[in-house]
């Protein structure tokens, strides 16, 4: 091979792995948006567990990237260990779909119409229309629709560029030697696993081989070792994504190496150690890529259907390799959605983002009706649940916003980008109402400390207010996690029937004050309750009021009482003959 086709080869290889990287990530833009919240979801049982990793890889073009979201969900706890297993299994089959797309680079015309069938024109005719699609098109849609038929075009011309560098290799004594030592198992597993590592895709290494049979130089006894030793190689992107996980994270992906080495194990034993001393061997057969692709296949679904019944067993085997760690803490299974190999998945890193906000919202309201009815009901143990939770939604927003601003950085759909949007804007709100938690149940420990009596119309004024902040929280959170707009608009009316309840109340405790019914230690303490309530009213009508705003596509909050008229005159007339003092 002379010097100008070596580096033919190589340039052929980075345009060949380019293109595989384009058309994936196209083809994961288009029709993967909405794939992993397909196999999140309908992955109930082992059977339908396999056909979605099957069919999911073969969309995404890449069993690594199917594998590592499912770590993903097994260290969020998304996800039960046997049911990843299953995905995996599904997902080797899934794999193999690529080398029968690569297949066409062989296919040339021999004139007439099959030449429309040749490499050269079925990769200038996508090329074309990729180009157009990508360029001129105004749709997302269509500039991902674009990279796909771009990235098919640049892989299939890759193909034909290394077939080109290495068709000189066909005469050569010397290249035809070195095919020959690959035939040994032990070092063609070796060679494919170690070249399988260094790629990082089982599908690259498997095109390179397809590229490499058309010198003619490549047996049966070369590919074969080199194939089994392509799958073990596959495995270290997803052991690297698997750094940092739990145990039951880091044990889905030793799943992927232990599924994959026992399928070498059956698949070499049958061949080597049953067929060939029947004298049922294949090893002289000149491999093709269409060849190679049927091995490949082939492999691979014997290893899934072998291993199908064997889930427990291989989780078993998991362990020994990943022991539970006695000092590994139980960790907030809400926060653990929020995995970082979710976010290369906006749609599935969008979704958990809202259960983990609609988890914090709970929480918060939680926290203000537990400081309330320490309010009657005072203790040093409710008084530390409630600093306790508190300290659990600072957490909460701390995750949440690094998680969402990187997120963020995603290319994101517009109903993605307002989602994750509303999010942030709403995660400071949540914080600040447990905030004002912490604020009541202070308090009531200061109520309880210096053994202060309110009123009788004070306790009454008080229990009236507080059922109206508590029916405000619950319709603000209420129409934030669920999205219901008519909820969000009934926030309005009753928060300004709270701001004038509270309003009302204050004079009336003045009016108690010059009264000498109510001391001044009680009325510093009555009036930083009051305040606490008007503060939760606000942040609740600042949750809505963004939810509107983004509803309406109306940023301009000088307008909003426009959009607050919302029936408004009526709820409010609801809420004041409701809540009276």
């Amino acid at each position: 091979m002379s010097i100008a086709n070596f580096f033919s080869l190589l340039g052929g290889i980075a345009l060949f792995l380019f293109g595989i990287n384009l058309m994936g990530e196209g083809l994961n833009k288009v029709a993967g948006n909405k794939l992993e919240l397909v196999l999140y979801r309908l992955s109930g049982t082992p059977f339908k567990a396999v056909l979605l990793g099957t069919g999911v890889t073969s969309v995404i073009q890449s069993s690594s990237a199917t594998s590592v979201m499912v770590v993903g969900f097994v260290n969020s706890g998304m996800m039960k260990l046997e049911r990843a297993i299953n995905v995996i299994q599904g997902a080797l089959i899934g794999t193999s779909v690529t080398g029968w797309i690569i297949c066409l680079s062989s296919i040339e015309g021999v004139g007439g119409w099959v030449s429309l069938l040749s490499t050269s024109t079925i990769t200038a005719i996508v090329a074309v229309v990729g180009i157009i699609l990508g360029m001129f098109s105004k749709k997302q849609i269509h500039h991902h629709i674009g990279n796909i038929l771009m990235g098919f075009s640049v892989l299939m011309y890759g193909m034909q560029l290394m077939s080109g560098a290495v068709a000189p290799l066909k005469e050569s004594p010397h290249f035809i030697q070195m095919m020959t030592t690959f035939s040994n198992p032990f070092l063609g597993i070796l060679v494919g696993a170690a070249f399988t590592a260094v790629l990082q895709s089982a599908s690259a290494a498997v095109g390179i081989l397809q590229a490499l049979s058309m010198t003619g130089a490549i047996s049966f006894a070369t590919a074969y070792p080199v194939i089994l030793g392509i799958a073990i190689g596959a495995a270290v992107p997803v052991l690297l994504s698997a750094l940092g996980a739990k145990s039951n994270g880091r044990k889905a992906a030793f799943s992927y190496l232990i599924i994959e080495t026992l399928g070498v194990l059956l698949c070499s034993f049958l061949y080597y150690f049953v067929l060939n001393p029947l004298g049922l061997n294949f090893n002289t057969w000149v491999m093709t890529p269409v060849n190679i692709a049927a091995v490949n296949t082939i492999f691979r679904t014997i290893t899934a259907m072998l291993l199908f019944p064997f889930t427990r067993q291989i989780i078993s085997i998991a362990s020994l390799f990943v022991k539970e760690a006695s000092t590994e803490q139980a960790t907030n299974k809400d926060l653990d959605r929020l995995d970082e190999r979710f976010i290369q998945h906006p749609t599935l890193a969008v979704e958990q983002s809202h259960a983990t906000v609609t988890a914090m919202a709970k929480l918060a309201n939680k926290n203000v009706d537990a400081a309330f009815r320490l309010l009657t009901d005072y203790t040093e143990s409710g008084k530390h649940s409630v600093e306790k939770t508190e300290s659990k939604v600072d957490l909460y927003e701390d995750r949440l916003s690094a998680y969402l601003v990187k997120l963020n950085t995603q290319e994101l759909s517009q109903a993605q980008n307002e989602r994750v949007a509303r999010y942030l804007h709403a995660l400071g709100d949540f914080e600040r109402i447990s905030d004002h938690a912490i604020n009541i149940s202070e308090a009531a420990a200061e109520i309880y400390d210096k053994q202060a009596v309110f009123s009788e119309a004070a306790q009454s004024e008080l229990a009236v207010l507080s059922a109206a902040v508590l029916e405000i929280l619950d319709l603000a959170i209420s129409a934030f996690t669920e999205n219901d707009i008519e909820k969000a608009y009934l926030v309005a009316p009753l928060e300004e029937r709270i701001d004038i309840l509270c309003n009302e109340i204050k004079l009336h405790h003045v009016d108690r004050l010059q009264q000498g019914t109510c001391s001044l230690t009680q009325g510093f303490i009555f009036n930083d309750l009051l305040t606490d309530c008007e503060r939760i009213a606000d942040h609740c009508s600042n949750i809505t009021i963004s939810m509107i705003e983004f509803h309406s596509g109306c940023y301009d909050t000088h307008s909003l009482k426009e959009l607050r008229s919302h029936n408004f005159a009526q709820h409010y007339e609801e809420y004041t003959r409701k809540y009276q003092v």
